[in-house]
């Protein structure tokens, strides 16, 4: 059982080849797909720097989103599951295992890596961001009839072969409610369990903000009302 291990990047220099190291110290066979979304700060001349045998990477020639960089990244896994990583140091790679128990067990085709219903550390940080994740995630499970608890995590593991019944339009964060409408649609098995989660304030390199909410409520009434 391989995995795909897909990870899009956008100007994190000072964490990219630390990130790196701890996926690929996972003892689990995988491939690596990084997606340089235009970086501008160093980061693409530290990617060209790597040994090939690390690491397929993939660049954009201009700056679509986070979206467009997994659509991109998709197109290109060959493992058996899907694992999507996040370029910074927020979510430990450590945690695969659990992950993809699930999926491993015969339980799961989608495994969510909740934040909050977690005996795992996380990082106290904002509190109108929480307020506002589970607004939407809230929102999400209204109109998807799923009971998730972070719909807005980072981690999602999947078996590859749900990427031939779904295809991402969306080009930024508005991904994960776009990704959730579509699997809630297929009646896949979805699973959550608790991850750890590190998170980054805006001077340490935060990208996400308010404009990104709006964006994610107008897909979870786009993806569920008008598809």
């Amino acid at each position: 059982m391989m995995l795909s291990v897909v990870i899009p990047v956008y100007n994190e220099k000072n964490t990219i080849l630390e990130l790196l190291n701890l996926v690929s110290s996972v003892t689990l066979e995988k491939e690596i797909i990084l997606i340089d979304d235009y970086s501008t700060d160093g980061t693409r001349d530290i990617l060209r720097t790597l040994d090939n045998g690390i690491a397929k990477v993939l660049y954009h020639d201009f700056n679509k989103g986070k979206g467009a960089a997994l659509r991109t990244g998709f197109n290109h896994v060959t493992g058996d599951i899907v694992i999507i990583q996040d370029a910074d140091l927020e979510y430990d790679p450590q945690q695969y295992s659990k992950l993809i128990q699930p999926i491993l067990d015969g339980k799961a085709d989608v495994v969510y890596g909740s934040r909050f219903v977690t005996g795992e550390y996380r990082r106290v940080l904002f509190f109108w961001h929480m307020v506002g994740n589970k607004f939407l995630t809230m929102l999400s499970n209204i109109l998807t009839n799923l009971n998730l608890t972070d719909m807005e995590t980072c981690y999602k593991a999947f078996r590859r072969e749900i990427l031939g019944n779904i295809y991402i339009e969306e080009n930024r964060f508005g991904f994960e409610p776009e990704f959730t409408a579509k699997i809630a649609r297929l009646n896949l098995r979805i699973y959550e369990t608790g991850i750890s989660y590190s998170g980054r304030n805006y001077s340490e390199g935060k990208k996400i903000g308010w404009k990104d909410g709006i964006s994610a409520l107008r897909c979870i009434l786009k993806y569920n009302l008008f598809r």
